[in-house]
């Protein structure tokens, strides 16, 4: 993350400089136990699910909340059966406003960052606020 954005306004902040580089992501076959112990151990709250190699899905908290515990699925349910897709995406040099307006027009609050077709970050709803308390 870049550490000096003062000055600029959100329509002129990139992407690129305020998005967590730190991704994981699991095959979509993994349980969602798997995938609820990587999300702890590495205290985040979102993992990205591939399928069939590619990226193409994420499982949030929120899709724990509304997807297992209200429907009452098992833990050895597969990834893909919870996941949200297709995967709702942003470009590095896409500005945070556009972002937030994706986020909210999707009614989401993670966007994957990518580039030449390769997930290289993650965009959040905390990171936009953050940066909206720092202007």
């Amino acid at each position: 993350m870049s550490s000096d954005n003062s000055g600029k306004s959100l329509s002129e902040m990139l992407v690129k400089d305020i998005m967590a580089k730190a991704i994981i992501s699991v095959d979509s076959k993994a349980t969602v136990f798997q995938v609820a112990k990587m999300m702890e151990q590495g205290g985040i709250g979102a993992v990205l699910v591939k399928k069939d190699g590619v990226t193409s899905g994420i499982i949030t908290d929120r899709d724990y909340a509304i997807k297992i515990a209200v429907d009452k699925l098992s833990m050895d349910t597969p990834a893909e059966k919870v996941a949200s897709f297709p995967l709702i995406t942003v470009s590095p040099n896409d500005s945070i406003k556009s972002a937030a307006d994706l986020m909210s027009s999707k009614k989401i609050r993670k966007l994957a960052v990518v580039e030449d077709s390769k997930v290289i970050g993650i965009i959040t709803s905390s990171d936009l606020v953050t940066q909206l308390a720092k202007s």
